[in-house]
């Protein structure tokens, strides 16, 4: 038997290759086209509930007295509020601390320790924004010296969220629309649909020092109005 020298049986395995395609190689004319549009919904509502973060902070020459004096404010503060129909789970303590406080008018190369500051925050859920005014007065008046600040939202906000969705999906569905008319293809079937995001509702948010006593018989606010975002991502078919 005659051998083929090395060079010629490469170009033979060549030829032999390009001969014979692959089973796999896809046509592209046969792949599926699609068109992806994304589309957004917004839902607005008055929110139906609050929450604000109430403090006491009290100076003191030293820590203990300090701490003493906080927490008889404070535990006079929580009291009021159950009294005031706050549920128990409605009330979290959000922070505590214990500081030194220091003259930093005289040149020394340590300041000195002049006394002491407790402070103490609770967050309060409040579910009937109608007292909400009332509530925030009469804490201060019992021992809070402090508001941190306030949000608003839903106790269920569910039903926001859903028409927020259906809203996306017609503006979506109005894009795809719009598009392939544009282009003059037709529009076949849904393949897929992703939510993208869903934004919560966002607070309107203030802080404020308020003095131990209101003046006021109660505190004014507005809760306005809160909006919810989404979006959501539907691929069609296009022939």
């Amino acid at each position: 038997m005659r051998s083929i020298p090395f060079p010629a049986a490469a170009a033979a395995l060549m030829i032999a290759g390009c001969a014979a395609p692959t089973a796999s190689a896809a046509d592209p004319a046969d792949a599926q086209r699609t068109i992806t549009v994304t589309g957004e919904g917004r839902a607005a509502a008055a929110p139906d509930m609050a929450s604000i973060t109430i403090g006491v902070r009290t100076d003191a020459p030293n820590a203990a007295a300090a701490l003493r004096q906080n927490s008889a404010d404070m535990t006079a503060t929580i009291k009021k509020l159950k009294d005031l129909g706050v549920a128990d789970k409605d009330i979290q303590t959000s922070g505590l601390s214990i500081n030194p406080r220091y003259n930093y008018e005289q040149n020394r190369s340590e300041p000195e320790v002049i006394g002491f500051t407790a402070s103490n925050n609770v967050t309060v859920r409040l579910r009937d924004l109608s007292k909400a005014g009332s509530v925030i007065d009469q804490a201060v008046q019992t021992g809070a010296n402090s508001l941190n600040g306030i949000s608003f939202s839903f106790s269920d906000p569910k039903p926001l969220y859903e028409e927020a969705r259906r809203d996306a999906v017609a503006d979506a569905k109005a894009k795809a629309a719009l598009l392939t008319d544009a282009a003059d293809v037709r529009l076949g079937k849904l393949l897929s649909i992703q939510e993208g995001y869903a934004q919560p509702p966002q607070p309107k948010m203030y802080s404020a020092r308020m003095e131990m006593a209101s003046d006021a018989a109660n505190v004014p606010m507005e809760a306005g109005e809160s909006e919810v975002n989404v979006t959501v991502s539907l691929i069609y078919a296009i022939d």
